[in-house]
């Protein structure tokens, strides 16, 4: 199989390449800046927000997974709000443009298409939010679709807060933690959809695999926790304790309208996956962290 990775220099684009190489998969990974650290990729490097070559060489493979777009884990300005947006939604259409009958779309998406919803249970058929994020997303999905028009298949993935060694979010909490320093966020009860990154790996590529299997599904495991729940196992995974809790206004303070990000409440379950026949291997925090930080 000839699969196209957009994203290709990203940290959960990174774990999927080699383990697509190792499958013996052929693998194009196209990034707007080099970088790819994955072996055994051919890479292209192009701003593919944009028209170009590029949707040739898409076009001519079996199947894509677009995992572009800027990180959310930062301040936001207006400026880099844009960013988060087009990086994902005008990507995505491009990839659309490029694929035609027969083609495989694994797209990914976030939980945050839900936006914060308290302690609901969020399943694929709750409707959308309506904050930032939400909106991001609800576009950015659509702009998926389009590749179905044109006689492809596609699945969306909505990916929780993704656990692998070497990034992501976990990889910003860790020195803090391993220092003692580690912190509920706001009053701790807010919900966390989390996956174990060998889950996202796998389930990716069996969504490849299965183009009968179409539409939305939350790329979650099925069990989150609330912060404080996540906060307390991490610390105890790596042997210290929490230190107390940093207030929602500090964390507005340091990280403007990006800290509704960690503060927002998304109990989201993968109904459809595992209806789907899907079985994970990290079900459960206190497994999954202790698998990541290798105690």
């Amino acid at each position: 199989m000839r699969v196209a990775l957009t994203g290709a220099s990203g940290f959960i684009a990174t774990a999927l390449a080699e383990a697509m190489v190792a499958r013996g998969w052929e693998v194009v990974g196209l990034t707007r800046s080099g970088g790819v650290k994955a072996r055994g990729v051919q890479v292209v490097v192009a701003d593919y927000t944009r028209p170009g070559p590029w949707q040739t060489v898409v076009g001519g493979c079996d199947a894509v997974v677009n995992l572009a777009g800027a990180s959310i884990m930062r301040r936001w300005s207006s400026r880099y709000k844009q960013l988060i947006a087009s990086s994902r939604i005008e990507t995505t259409a491009r990839v659309a443009e490029a694929l035609g009958p027969g083609k495989r779309l694994v797209s990914a998406s976030a939980v945050g298409y839900y936006g914060s919803r308290g302690d609901e249970r969020l399943t694929e058929e709750a409707p959308p939010g309506d904050d930032f994020l939400s909106r991001v997303c609800l576009q950015w999905e659509r702009a998926a679709v389009d590749a179905a028009d044109r006689g492809g298949s596609v699945a969306v993935v909505r990916l929780g807060v993704v656990l692998g060694r070497g990034g992501g979010a976990l990889g910003r909490m860790l020195g803090a933690f391993r220092a003692g320093l580690g912190m509920v966020l706001g009053d701790g009860r807010q919900w966390m959809s989390w996956v174990h990154m060998r889950d996202v790996v796998e389930a990716v590529m069996w969504l490849v695999e299965n183009p009968r299997f179409t539409g939305p599904f939350n790329l979650v495991a099925p069990n989150p926790v609330t912060n404080a729940e996540f906060t307390r196992v991490l610390a105890q995974a790596l042997g210290t304790r929490p230190r107390g809790r940093m207030p929602a206004w500090v964390l507005r303070l340091v990280m403007g309208e990006g800290a509704e990000v960690m503060l927002a409440s998304t109990r989201a379950v993968p109904a459809r996956l595992l209806a789907a026949g899907y079985r994970f291997r990290f079900p459960e925090i206190d497994e999954a962290l202790a698998e990541v930080v290798g105690r």
